[in-house]
């Protein structure tokens, strides 16, 4: 991790334990995983919407929440069996969906984030996530 400086601590509320850590993928709105993410690719399949395109696979996901049907608790399960799911969810309000979601896939889960995180974070920073204590580290890039 020679190319990052320093790393900045966001605390929050731990929903779904573990420890991951990957690249931050940055999106201040809310995602349905239900018809909005391809469960056999991991990319944002919702027209119009800001990642629209973009692969979530491997990613530290930090979103606003999610929104839909309950059925996008499946899909991210799907999305973990099919190895195209998020490293880690950090979001501001963990509502069921996403929070069962990430219990039955094993993804570690962190909500109750300061707000601040959309705008201290950026896509490509690498995050560390402690499911466990409710600690997120973001490692600044140069």
């Amino acid at each position: 991790m020679s190319e990052f400086k320093k790393y900045i601590v966001f605390k929050g509320r731990v929903i779904s334990k573990g420890i991951a850590e990957g690249e931050a993928l940055i999106c201040d709105d809310y995602i349905s995983f239900y018809g909005g993410v391809d469960p056999e690719s991991g990319i944002i399949v919702e027209k119009g919407h800001i990642l629209e395109g973009v692969s979530i696979t491997d990613k530290v996901l930090i979103f606003r929440g999610g929104k839909g049907s309950t059925v996008g608790s499946y899909i991210i399960y799907r999305l973990a069996k099919n190895k195209h799911a998020p490293k880690a969810f950090i979001c501001i309000k963990a509502e069921p969906i996403v929070a069962i979601g990430a219990i039955i896939s094993g993804i570690p889960l962190i909500d109750r984030v300061d707000e601040s995180i959309f705008k201290i974070i950026k896509n490509g920073d690498w995050i560390s996530v402690d499911g466990y204590n409710g600690v997120i580290k973001c490692f600044k890039q140069k």
